[in-house]
C-alpha cells in the first residue's frame, strides 16, 4: 500500500492543476445539485418490529385518513389573573381561534376543549388540539404561520397563549460557536505549523471535502429520505477529521524536507507513510459509522452512512488535493523546524543544539514509570465514568426544550393544567377483529386499565368504522421520561397479553411516550451486537496494520475506558445538571437513548486515529531496529506535538456545536469533545506508552502462522526505504 499511496502522491503533486480542477468539479456540482433540489424534510421516524410501530402501522390501515403519524399542536390558553377560561368573554376568543385554525388546508381536525372537557379543573387553563396531515418537518411554512397568528389574535385579546407539539418543529442552528471552534482549529495550525500557508491547507481541504458531502447529503435530501440532523453530523465528523488528516499529511511531508528530500519526492512518501494510517485510521471510522445499521433504526442507519460518505471524501481528498496543493504552495510550507516569519524565529536559531521536544520528554517520563502512569491514568478514567452508573435513557420532548421556547411554556401550563403526565398520553390501540364480541373487548380492556397503578385518565374507547378496532387514551399520573410512566406502559401489555389469550384480541400502545421506551429498549438490546461487529471488524484491522495482537487488544481496552468516562461525563452534565448553565443546558433529564450507541460508534472511529497515527510511528521505528522503549520514545518524539494539535482541533470542531439549539446535536457535541479529550490526552497519550513500556517485545508478538496469513499493508513504508529521488522514478511515475 505504501508504494501505491506513495506514487499517488508524486502523480497528484505533478498533475496538481488536473486533480485540484477534478475537486473543484465536483464541489460545484454538488452545490449545484443542493441547490436545485426540493428542501428537506425531516426523515419519518420508524422503528421496526417494536409494538409502538406496529400500532402505528395498524392505524393506518383501519382509521385511513387520520393521519396518525401527522404532526400535532397544542395551543394551550390562560386565563388573566382573576378570570376563568369558561368567562364568555374568554370563551368566545377560544372559540373563534378554534374556527381560525381549522381553516388550513394540511389540517385534519380541531378539538374545541369545551366539547372536548380540555378545560382544567380550576378553571384558568384550556387547550385545542391541532392534527395535521404531515409531519412536523413537512409541514408548510403558510400553516405554522397561521398557527402563529392564531395564537397572537387571541393574546391581543388578554389570554396567555403557548404552542407545544411538533408543527413547530424547525430546522436546528448551531450558532456562532460552531464558527468559533474553527476558528480555534485555525489558531492550533497556524502555531504548530508557524506559517499561515501550511495552516490553511488542512482548513481548505476539509472545508471542500465538507462541502462535497453536506451538498450531495442535501441534494439526495428528499429522494432518500434524509433528516436535517443527518447533515449536521456529516459535517461535524467531516469537518473533524478533514482537518487532522490533511494535517498529518502535511506534518510528515515538513518532515521529510527536513531530511533533505526534494519536494515531489517528500509529498510522494507523506503520502506513502502517515497516508497509509490515513487510510486505516478512515476505514475504522467508516467500520464504526456504517455499523450503526445493525440496530435497524432507519435514521440512524441513514445517519450513519451519509457521515461515513463524508470520511471516505476527506481520505481521498487528502491522499490527492493536499499534495497538489503542496505543489502550489512551493517553498511557502517549510521544513519541519524550520519557523516561518510568523513566529519571528531567526534562522541562526538551527544551528543551536536541539533539545528535546515536549514530547520526547513526557515519553521518557512514561517509559521510566509505566505502572505509575497507567495506575493513574486508569483510576481517572474509573472515577470519570461512575456517574454513567446513574444512566436514565430516553428521547427529548417539549420538556427538554429551552425555557424561553413557546414549546416549553406549553408543556409547563398543561403540567399545571391536568398534571404532568398530560404531555406523554399513551394511545392503547385494541385490534378485536378476529374476537366473538369487540364492543365487550373495547369495555374490558378500558376496565384493565383503570386499575394500573399511576392511571389518571383512561377515555371511553374509540371504534373505527367497522367497528373491530378502538383506541384508548390514557393519561399518566407522572412526565413522559419517568420510570413510573415507563412501568405503566410494560404493566398495560402485560395486561394486553392476558387480554389476547381470553379473547384473542391484540393489545398494542403507541404514542410518543411509548416510541420513545421502545427505541430506548432496542438501542440496548442492539448494543452489545454492534460492539461485537465494530470492535470485532477494527480488531482484525489492526492486527493487519500493527502485525500484532496485544496492540489492538490494548487499543480497543483503552476505547472501552475513555467511552465510559465520556458517558459519565454526559450524565454528569445533562443528567445531573453538574457545569449545566456553562453548557447551556437549561432542562436536565435523561440521556437521548441513542447517545451511548452512537458515541460507541463515532468515538472507536475517531479513538482509532489516534492509535493508528502514533502506535503507527512507533511500530516504524521498531521495524527498522530500535528498541521497544526507545520506539515509544521516537513515535512520541515525531507524532505527539500532531496529535495534540490533532485533538484540539477535533475538540474545538465538537464543541461548537455545543451551542446548538436542538439538545441532541448539543448533547452529542459535549459528548464527542470530552471523549477526544479522554482518548486522545489519557488513553493514547499516557496508558498507551505505559503499557507497552511494560509489554516491551511481547507488544510486537504475533504468531508465526498468522504473521504468513496475514496480507503484507506496509503501513511504516518498509518499501520506500531503498527508493531515491532519481529522475528515472520520475519518469517512470509519468508513464505509470
Amino acid at each position: 500500500m505504501a508504494t501505491f499511496l506513495y506514487k499517488l502522491g508524486r502523480l497528484s503533486f505533478r498533475r496538481r492543476h488536473f486533480v485540484a480542477l477534478i475537486w473543484v468539479a465536483l464541489l460545484t456540482l454538488a452545490g449545484v445539485g443542493a441547490a436545485g433540489a426540493p428542501a428537506a424534510g425531516n426523515s419519518s421516524f420508524s422503528i421496526p418490529g417494536t409494538e409502538a410501530q406496529k400500532a402505528f402501522d395498524l392505524l393506518e390501515q383501519r382509521f385511513p385518513g387520520t393521519s396518525a403519524d401527522g404532526a400535532t399542536a397544542r395551543v394551550v390558553f390562560k386565563a388573566p389573573s382573576g378570570e376563568k377560561m369558561t368567562d364568555p368573554g374568554n370563551k368566545a376568543t377560544v372559540k373563534d381561534t378554534v374556527k381560525e385554525l381549522s381553516d388550513g388546508s394540511e389540517v385534519v381536525r380541531v378539538t374545541d376543549p369545551y366539547q372536548a372537557k380540555a378545560v382544567s379543573k380550576d378553571g384558568t387553563i384550556a387547550y385545542a388540539q391541532v392534527s395535521y396531515k404531515v409531519s412536523g418537518m413537512e409541514l408548510d411554512d403558510t400553516a405554522k404561520d397561521a398557527l402563529k397568528d392564531s395564537a397572537q389574535d387571541a393574546r391581543k385579546a388578554g389570554l396567555t397563549v403557548e404552542i407545544g407539539g411538533d408543527a413547530l418543529q424547525a430546522v436546528p442552528h448551531t450558532g456562532s460557536s460552531e464558527v468559533i471552534g474553527i476558528a480555534v482549529a485555525a489558531v492550533v495550525l497556524v502555531i504548530t505549523f508557524g506559517s499561515l500557508v501550511a495552516a490553511g491547507l488542512p482548513l481548505l481541504t476539509a472545508l471542500i471535502g465538507v462541502g462535497i458531502g453536506v451538498s450531495a447529503i442535501t441534494g439526495l435530501a428528499s429522494a432518500l429520505d434524509l433528516g436535517t440532523t443527518t447533515s449536521t453530523l456529516a459535517m461535524m465528523i467531516g469537518l473533524a477529521v478533514g482537518i487532522d488528516y490533511a494535517l498529518f499529511i502535511v506534518s510528515r511531508y515538513r518532515a521529510e524536507l527536513a531530511e533533505g528530500r526534494e519536494r515531489e519526492e517528500a509529498a510522494g512518501r507523506a503520502v506513502g507513510t502517515a497516508g497509509s494510517a490515513v487510510v486505516f485510521a478512515g476505514l475504522t471510522v467508516v467500520i464504526a459509522l456504517v455499523g450503526l445499521s445493525v440496530v435497524n433504526i432507519p435514521m440512524l442507519t441513514k445517519m450513519g452512512i451519509a457521515a461515513a460518505g463524508t470520511v471516505a471524501i476527506a481520505v481521498l481528498i487528502a491522499l490527492t488535493m493536499i499534495p497538489a496543493l503542496l505543489g502550489y504552495a512551493g517553498r511557502k510550507v517549510k521544513p519541519m523546524g524550520e519557523k516561518g516569519k510568523l513566529l519571528g524565529r531567526a534562522k541562526k536559531e538551527q544551528d543551536r543544539p536541539a533539545k528535546p521536544n515536549l514530547g520526547t520528554r513526557w515519553a521518557s517520563f512514561v517509559v521510566r514509570r509505566p505502572l505509575a502512569v497507567l495506575l493513574l491514568g486508569v483510576i481517572g478514567l474509573g472515577a470519570a465514568a461512575v456517574p454513567a452508573t446513574s444512566l436514565e435513557l430516553g428521547l427529548p420532548d417539549d420538556g427538554s426544550q429551552p425555557t424561553s421556547t413557546t414549546q416549553r411554556r406549553a408543556y409547563d401550563l398543561l403540567s399545571e393544567g391536568f398534571g404532568p403526565g398530560f404531555n406523554g398520553p399513551l394511545m392503547v390501540v385494541v385490534d378485536a377483529k378476529n374476537s366473538d364480541d369487540p364492543k365487550a373487548v373495547f369495555t374490558e380492556t378500558g376496565d384493565e386499565i383503570k386499575g394500573l397503578k399511576d392511571v389518571v385518565t383512561v377515555t371511553p374507547a374509540q371504534p373505527n368504522k367497522a367497528g373491530d378496532t378502538a383506541t384508548i387514551t390514557v393519561v399518566p399520573g407522572s412526565k413522559p421520561s419517568s420510570v413510573t410512566t415507563e412501568n405503566l406502559v410494560h404493566g398495560i401489555r402485560e395486561a394486553g397479553a392476558d387480554i389476547k389469550a381470553d379473547t384473542d384480541a391484540g393489545v398494542l400502545v403507541t404514542g410518543s411516550t411509548a416510541m420513545n421506551i421502545d427505541v430506548s429498549e432496542k438501542l440496548n438490546d442492539a448494543l452489545v451486537p454492534y460492539l461485537v461487529l465494530v470492535v470485532g471488524l477494527a480488531f482484525l484491522l489492526l492486527i493487519v496494520v500493527f502485525r500484532s495482537i496485544l496492540v489492538p487488544l490494548k487499543a480497543a481496552l483503552g476505547f472501552l475506558l475513555s467511552v465510559m468516562a465520556a458517558l459519565g461525563a454526559v450524565v454528569a452534565v445533562f443528567q445531573w445538571g453538574w457545569l449545566s448553565g456553562l453548557m447551556g443546558v437549561e432542562q436536565t433529564g435523561p440521556v437521548m437513548s441513542m447517545m451511548p450507541i452512537f458515541m460507541v460508534g463515532v468515538v472507536f472511529g475517531l479513538a482509532m486515529d489516534y492509535e493508528v497515527f502514533l502506535v503507527t510511528r512507533m511500530r516504524e521505528a521498531y521495524v527498522h531496529g530500535e528498541k521497544p522503549a526507545q520506539a515509544v520514545v521516537t513515535g512520541f518524539r515525531h507524532g505527539a506535538r500532531v496529535v495534540t494539535a490533532a485533538a484540539v482541533i477535533m475538540m474545538a470542531v465538537f464543541a461548537g456545536f455545543i451551542g446548538s439549539s436542538e439538545s441532541m446535536v448539543k448533547m452529542i457535541g459535549f459528548g464527542l469533545a470530552i471523549a477526544v479529550f479522554f482518548d486522545a490526552f489519557i488513553v493514547r497519550m499516557a496508558i498507551v506508552p505505559a503499557v507497552l513500556a511494560l509489554l516491551g517485545r511481547k507488544a510486537w508478538w504475533l504468531p508465526k502462522w498468522l504473521d504468513r496469513a496475514l496480507p503484507n499493508v506496509d503501513v511504516e513504508g518498509e518499501g520506500l526505504r531503498t527508493r531515491t529521488d532519481r529522475g528515472d522514478e520520475d519518469r517512470e511515475l509519468v508513464r505509470a
